[in-house]
């Protein structure tokens, strides 16, 4: 369905040929961009939440360390049972805040709260299987790291200042005479919001960084758009003003032909026509008036002008369209006008060629006929040679066919316009059919030859080895093939 309803012309499809791959490689480099960018951020973010819960960590190891050491002037030399000594030492930590949510908290090994100065309803209470919100053990983790001797936790936990949970780290230390686990503790929500504040920004700059991509594809597919519009426009122009030259030399081909066939036409149909009408006049007059001994010659030459005129005819009607071509093939056809060409003009004309082991076929053949018949027709009117050669042969890369005259060669003037219509009309034919038409300048062919010192023209036609039929290929078969001619 979506075929029926969009069939890009040819224009529209190399507008998509050119725009389809820069749409793709944008999308690629922004996926790779957006990915290469987030992989470089979730690595520095790490490695800054890393650094600053090891901050954190350093700093809550510094405040056990200088609470032990207030208080190990009187944990040292008390006793197992010592009560003044541990109140003493609770009554120090429950003094020992900081900041709006720093404290020291100390549990003994049954799971008993007995300081929590900020939060002071845990006091005396015991607290064994307390977990957090998400199901972390709290104190009887404390317990079980004051055992090993020290160690980290984080959990969630009540904060004193704004009665919410959020994530605290705690470092806790053993008083193993006591059984005690005394331990302070540091929020990190500001680390977490700081790190959510980071991958935010990540995010924001991976979607600029989208927009960006995605403003300088739209940019290159505008100026893509623009300059295939730009193209298409004037390759539309340059298109019609080729096929406006192309018809234009059609018809002036034409007008050529039509006026060449109406010169034949008068100049000896008519005219042989006319001389037939006086002899015939002739006779019937010296019929009417009984002199029959006048009669024959008159009508001698009505019958000889006939006889011419059907010769013309036929001559005419072979330079349209010969019958020998589509009857006996090519060379038997190029034999023919060669022939009919030296008896016409006195330019001694010799056709030489080689039995085809392949056969040409019908397109090739016509546009050979046709070439060598301009070729002549060219050489009968501008190069004012003595001499012509023509060779047709096949060879492993194809057919070529060559003529050669000893005359003034082409023009200096024509050499710089270019090509007359002729000599375009042999080219495209050969060009048409995957060929080549070359022409080249040569010394006369002999010594002797009385061309002018400039030399002469040799016009070389090729045609590729796709033109010629195998052997046994019969649709394309001259009818009457002749040894030597083909």
């Amino acid at each position: 369905m979506i075929r029926f309803l969009f069939r890009p012309n040819y224009a529209q499809k190399l507008s998509l040929l050119a725009t389809l791959p820069l749409i793709v490689a944008c999308f690629a480099i922004a996926a790779l961009v957006a990915f290469q960018s987030r992989s470089m951020a979730d690595r520095e973010i790490r490695v800054l939440e890393h650094q600053l819960i090891e901050a954190k960590k350093a700093e809550l190891r510094n405040y056990v360390t200088q609470a032990r050491n207030g208080f190990m002037h009187v944990y040292g030399p008390a006793g197992l049972d010592d009560q003044e000594a541990k109140k003493r030492v609770t009554q120090m930590l429950s003094a020992m805040i900081y900041g709006k949510d720093g404290f020291f908290f100390v549990y003994d090994y049954d799971g008993n709260n007995l300081v929590s100065p900020r939060q002071t309803e845990f006091i005396n209470r015991n607290w064994s299987g307390l977990s957090d919100s998400n199901g972390v053990p709290v104190v009887d983790r404390f317990i079980e790291i004051a055992r090993q001797g020290a160690g980290w936790h984080s959990f969630m936990w009540e904060k004193p200042s704004t009665g919410e949970e959020a994530q605290m780290i705690a470092y806790v230390v053993g008083l193993q005479d006591w059984r005690w686990a005394i331990g302070t503790g540091v929020f990190i929500d500001d680390v977490i919001a700081s790190i959510a504040s980071s991958r935010a920004e990540v995010e924001q700059r991976v979607r600029h960084t989208f927009l960006y991509i995605g403003a300088i594809t739209l940019v290159a597919l505008l100026l893509v758009f623009t300059s295939g519009m730009v193209l298409n426009i004037r390759e539309r122009r340059l298109a019609d003003a080729k096929l406006k030259e192309l018809t234009q030399r059609v018809f002036d081909a034409q007008e050529e032909e039509r006026g060449r066939v109406a010169r034949e036409l008068h100049d000896s149909i008519s005219q042989l026509l006319v001389g037939v009408r006086y002899a015939l006049e002739t006779v019937k007059h010296r019929i009417a008036g009984g002199d029959y001994d006048r009669v024959q010659p008159p009508l001698d030459k009505g019958v000889g002008g006939l006889a011419t005129a059907i010769s013309e005819v036929r001559r005419i009607s072979r330079d349209l369209r010969p019958g020998v071509l589509d009857d006996l093939g090519l060379g038997p056809a190029l034999k023919a006008l060669t022939d009919d060409f030296a008896a016409r003009t006195g330019i001694e004309t010799e056709f030489t060629t080689v039995v085809f082991r392949n056969r040409l076929d019908q397109e090739s053949k016509i546009a050979l006929y046709r070439v060598a018949q301009e070729a002549l027709m060219n050489i009968e009117r501008h190069s004012g040679a003595t001499r012509v050669t023509m060779d047709l042969r096949g060879h492993a890369n194809g057919a070529t066919m060559r003529i050669t005259d000893n005359g003034v060669g082409l023009p200096s003037e024509q050499s710089r316009s270019g090509p007359g219509i002729g000599l375009r009309n042999m080219q495209e034919r050969m060009e048409q059919l995957d060929g080549s038409l070359r022409i080249l300048s040569s010394r006369p062919a002999s010594p002797n030859a009385s061309a002018p010192a400039g030399g002469g023209t040799v016009i070389e036609a090729r045609l590729p080895l796709s033109h010629l039929l195998p052997p046994g290929d019969e649709s394309q078969t001259p009818r009457q093939p002749e040894p030597g001619t083909r």
